[in-house]
């Protein structure tokens, strides 16, 4: 019996330390996560190794320290641009795929809108120590477009499961 709670007691320790659990609000990753998705989110994969593109994250914004779960598009030394709905990293087209198709015919065209890093923020490459972050549904995100890059150290961690609901159970987000 005393394994059994020395088990038990070290598999919530554990889980505590490596893993936290949040629940998707809004649009703005959709359609690859959706309003009232459970998500578990890996703490401590940043430790050891540094955000890729693409990978979906949750990080703190701001003072207050509201968490939002976004998809990293640049890091640290990359220029960023969207022409017709295009992204391009250090002057070279990047294919998202977890954009579909039939995003940009709904929306004419007009999913991401153009922009480059140097018009939003002064910047021509993503800072040392940063990340730039966008939602899935263009439309819809409060992300780097608005306010700019994301320390690398306010990324709480990667998404790795959508749990919930079990019928979209998921580790890829790609």
């Amino acid at each position: 019996m005393k394994w059994l709670i020395v088990s038990f007691l070290l598999v919530i320790m554990i889980r505590a330390l490596f893993f936290s659990n949040y629940v998707v609000e809004g649009h703005s990753m959709n359609p690859t996560l959706e309003e009232g998705n459970f998500l578990m989110v890996n703490k401590m994969v940043y430790t050891f190794s540094m955000p890729e593109r693409f990978d979906v994250v949750v990080f703190h914004q701001g003072m207050s320290e509201d968490d939002y779960v976004k998809r990293v598009i640049g890091l640290p030394g990359d220029k960023i641009e969207y022409k017709k709905d295009m992204l391009y990293v250090n002057d070279k087209l990047v294919l998202e795929p977890f954009i579909r198709s039939e995003h940009l015919r709904v929306f004419g065209g007009n999913f991401t809108g153009d922009f480059s890093l140097q018009e939003l923020t002064g910047e021509e490459t993503v800072p040392k120590g940063h990340v730039f972050v966008i939602g899935d549904n263009r439309l819809s995100s409060l992300d780097s477009r608005h306010f700019g890059f994301i320390k690398i150290e306010d990324i709480v961690g990667k998404v790795h499961v959508r749990y919930w609901p079990v019928d979209d159970f998921g580790t890829r987000f790609k």
